[in-house]
């Protein structure tokens, strides 16, 4: 299988990233292959199992200038199983110290790009075992709600969809003393060669849900995830205050349906969070009957075997 991630490697620019390549270069050692993107060499390295994993220095974050990065990136990486976008997080009310990733996505206009469950799954139990290894106790694992931050930089939205391959921003936030943390980089750049380690010998799937609700960082959907017990995962995470800005209660049929079609593997389950307005509840139960999955409240994942079984 393989892997590319992509790093913006200027400080001026970027709070994160340039910390993380460091990481990773210090980490493995790494090839130059015969790939160019964007003017500067594609560092490779293939493991034990035969997995590839590149790392790709860019100029500028990737989603602000997606435009032009956008034709290399088909070019060269079409056919990888897995992407990533190193950056760091911030934000009003923003956590001081987490390490993040959410799948990429304009939720209120209904535009989501491809998302492969279980190696998200993958990736987040890493971060949250390397930072137990690493005794990181000051900092949390959390996912995030579905997003991506090239809108803000003029970027169309539409253009998200054009990259067939799923892209997650994995992250560090969200204060300056996080961004430069020297073990959290290291935790994000070991995390990035475990995105292909079966979190699970019971499983070889994900049971994936479509979340719908509750705030940017939801507890109980983290939960979720970072359960190795359970086979639960996320597909996409449409946020409560997203579903209000894209007036979902008037046309969520084609908005939902593009949330479930770029989602690999489709959906075993809608779950939403029981402080949603009784239209988006209701929104999510007629779902559930067009693509025939029950439609559970978000408090019955804190059962996940329960919640397995139930009918």
């Amino acid at each position: 299988m393989k892997a590319v991630y992509f790093f913006c490697t200027d400080p001026a620019i970027e709070r994160v990233a340039p910390y993380v390549f460091r990481s990773v270069c210090e980490a493995r050692a790494l090839n130059e292959s015969s790939k160019i993107f964007a003017g500067r060499p594609v560092l490779e390295q293939v493991d034990d199992d035969g997995n590839l994993f590149s790392f790709v220095e860019t100029s500028n974050v990737l989603c602000y200038d997606y435009d032009r990065y956008l034709p290399q990136m088909n070019k060269l990486f079409s056919d990888y199983d897995f992407a990533g976008q190193i950056t760091w997080h911030e934000g009003a009310n923003a956590p001081a110290k987490v390490l993040t990733a959410h799948s990429s996505g304009d939720v209120p206009s209904g535009v989501f790009g491809a998302s492969n469950p279980y190696l998200f799954k993958n990736l987040l139990l890493a971060i949250e075992h390397n930072r137990e290894i690493a005794k990181l106790d000051n900092f949390f694992t959390s996912i995030e709600g579905t997003h991506w931050s090239g809108i803000d930089h003029g970027q169309n939205a539409d253009k998200i969809t054009e990259f067939p391959v799923p892209i997650y921003d994995i992250e560090i936030g969200s204060t300056k003393e996080a961004w430069q943390d020297k073990v959290a980089a290291d935790v994000l750049a070991a995390s990035l060669f475990e995105v292909f380690t079966p979190f699970s010998s019971m499983y070889n799937k994900a049971f994936t849900i479509l979340a719908v609700g509750g705030m940017h960082f939801e507890e109980n959907f983290t939960a979720a995830i970072l359960n190795a017990d359970s086979p639960l995962s996320i597909g996409h995470h449409l946020p409560n205050q997203w579903l209000v800005s894209g007036k979902y209660e008037e046309g969520w049929q084609k908005k939902l349906e593009g949330a479930v079609a770029s989602i690999t593997c489709g959906i075993d389950a809608i779950v939403f969070h029981e402080g949603l307005k009784g239209v988006y509840k209701q929104l999510c139960r007629d779902a559930g009957e067009k693509y025939d999955v029950p439609v559970r409240k978000h408090k019955a994942l804190r059962s996940p075997d329960e919640f397995l079984i139930a009918p």
